[in-house]
């Protein structure tokens, strides 16, 4: 067994040690909910009835002995294409279910919505918090404690880590996440970005541009691009709460169907009435995480994630923070171009070799821990194989030792960079993080006048009034979680793409977020302190010249005496009604830093 790079294991054993306390009472307040176990017997006749009267056929083995009862969580709904394939699931689940000997009941449902119809609209507003919502909602769904075992149906953005964190929540049972799978392939997204691009450069009109984006989404399944639900599926894998290569099986196909009642199956097995118990908490640990933070660096994998995976993490009584992502990023190669990274989709990449070539890349340059816990096994070598039906029955089988496109996934000795693709800057303007995957090496120094903002459409107003000339860094402020829940700023990506292509300097810094698909404009995002507490980016004024360095990683304020100057203040009341935002204003109120996970759990 490969020993594991001084780098990683330097970086994990500092986790470990900053989080030995809450770790330690995460784990104590985990075996006590294991050693009650489910409430289910102990129910009184009342609740039980009330728990098996619409079970129908399972109703006996509910009532007596069985392999026992698997609460399924779904994040279904027929409006995301991504989440649609979940519909025929708890079919799937309960007869695979029954077949083992046990039972299954749909526990709840939570909220899934699509920052792809929100982009650069209110409701964008509340993506962010919608991930604490999912935890919330799944935790009511199991509180009901009448379950032995857990599989979750999520694919997108925040679906997959409020789930995460609703599944330590409830570590004592086992748990397998279930994918859909992404959609197939349609209009190359390359070609769909340039007619963004020449429609925000009104050489196109609206009705090419819908032709382009109707043609790229097309049917049920994940957006092909490699953006935060497809980096969900990624993480899932390498921290081992998917089966072995499912998370690109497309939808609706033979080999989906029987991954996902093997998926049901295999999670009944490892309920504590089996013989090979494996809690959640038993497997999301601190080299779990370390082997997550690799995996997104090594794919150039969403920015989104430098915060879920925080709030992920301190979910289970683990402390991470943007340096551990920062140190692990400078040891791991990038070994893979996926779109906005590259031309290919995640089809391409599944194709050409996908997760299990590069997991067992990594494990042999000893870059992953090789022995944590998973829902296949103990050993991550679980995951270089390959699923395949054979004779129309489930099994694996070894994975391609080679890629088979180099132009879409590289070994780790011949990488398309030596360094992963997420940088932490700080300096007198505060932290910020930035993807740098895509960033060519001539755009990851930008040093210029600000113009500032407190709202994307105002960038847009400037950009059309021929008002962004020459050098720029453009500020959007307010932008943060306590501000406005933190929205993606994605929609302005066509903008300052077209600056960039007309040969200016162009650099965004704000305390919003970018999309999963940001890309070749460098961005640093997440900046914190936010400016609604009085951060330093509270005191910038148009023309004030800003560093922004992803090679050195700073992030500096090179005007002088801005720190004397008092904090700007912006009128946010319409940020707090209208699209459900007034519901939400306790959110804003609680929430923490982007450094800590921007979660109301204990931010």
């Amino acid at each position: 067994m490969t020993k594991v790079t001084d780098t990683v294991q330097r970086v994990t054993d500092r986790i470990i040690a900053r989080s030995e306390a809450t770790r330690r009472t995460y784990l104590h307040t985990m075996e006590a909910a294991r050693a009650k176990g489910p409430a289910r017997a102990h129910l009184s006749c009342s609740g039980q009835a009330h728990a098996y009267a619409a079970s129908g056929p399972d109703k006996d083995r509910l009532t007596g002995t069985s392999a026992g009862n698997l609460g399924i969580v779904t994040a279904y709904n027929d409006m995301l294409s991504a989440h649609q394939p979940f519909e025929r699931f708890p079919d799937l689940i309960r007869q695979a279910a029954r077949e083992a000997g046990g039972t299954a009941q749909v526990a709840g449902g939570v909220p899934a919505m699509c920052d792809g119809v929100t982009q650069g609209e209110a409701g964008m507003e509340l993506s962010l918090f919608s991930r604490d919502v999912i935890a919330l909602a799944a935790s009511v769904a199991l509180s009901h404690n009448t379950f032995d075992a857990a599989v979750f149906l999520g694919v997108c953005d925040k679906i997959v880590p409020g789930l995460v964190i609703a599944a330590q929540a409830f570590g004592h049972l086992p748990a397998v996440f279930l994918p859909a799978g992404p959609m197939q392939s349609g209009l190359p997204n390359d070609e769909k970005a340039k007619v963004r691009q020449q429609f925000a450069n009104g050489e196109v009109g609206r009705d090419a541009l819908m032709q382009a984006e109707m043609a790229s989404y097309h049917g049920p399944g994940t957006c092909t691009f490699y953006g935060t639900a497809n980096t969900n599926q990624m993480l899932m894998e390498f921290m081992g709460l998917h089966l072995p290569g499912s998370s690109f099986v497309t939808p609706n196909t033979g080999l989906r169907d029987a991954l996902t009642r093997e998926g049901a199956k295999r999670a009944l097995g490892l309920s504590a009435l089996g013989n090979d118990y494996t809690p959640v908490c038993g497997i999301l640990d601190e080299r779990a995480f370390v082997n997550g933070i690799v995996g997104l660096n090594a794919t150039g994998g969403s920015t989104n994630l430098l915060i879920h995976l925080i709030a992920m993490a301190r979910a289970g009584g683990i402390l991470l923070d943007w340096q551990d992502f920062s140190e692990l990023s400078e040891v791991t190669p990038l070994m893979a171009r996926v779109y906005p990274n590259g031309l290919a989709d995640v089809n391409h990449f599944h194709a050409a070799g996908g997760l299990g070539y590069m997991i067992g890349e990594l494990l042999k340059a000893g870059m992953l821990h090789p022995d944590t816990r998973t829902v296949a096994g103990t050993g991550l070598e679980h995951y270089t194989r390959d699923p395949v039906l054979s004779d129309g029955h489930l099994c694996w089988r070894d994975g391609t030792g080679q890629s088979l496109n180099e132009k879409i996934l590289r070994p780790v000795s011949d990488p398309f960079q030596p360094t992963g693709g997420l940088k932490r800057l700080a300096g007198s303007l505060g932290t910020a993080v930035m993807k740098i995957s895509a960033v060519t090496a001539e755009h990851q120094i930008v040093e210029a006048p600000v113009r500032v903002f407190h709202d994307q459409d105002e960038v847009k107003a400037a950009f059309k009034a021929g008002e962004l000339t020459g050098d720029v860094i453009v500020v959007v402020r307010f932008q943060g979680p306590k501000a406005n829940g933190m929205p993606e700023l994605h929609s302005l990506t066509p903008v300052l793409s077209i600056l960039q292509g007309r040969g200016q300097k162009v650099a965004l810094v704000t305390d919003g977020r970018m999309s999963g698909a940001s890309g070749k404009v460098p961005a640093a995002i997440h900046v914190s302190p936010e400016a609604v507490e009085g951060g330093p980016i509270a005191r910038l004024r148009d023309g004030d010249l800003l560093r922004v360095d992803a090679t050195q990683g700073t992030l500096d304020i090179l005007t002088s005496g801005i720190s004397d100057r008092p904090a700007v203040t912006a009128e946010l009341s319409a940020n707090t009604a209208g699209t459900g935002r007034e519901l939400f204003a306790m959110f804003r109120n609680t929430v923490g830093s982007a450094t800590t996970g921007a979660s109301i759990f204990g931010g």
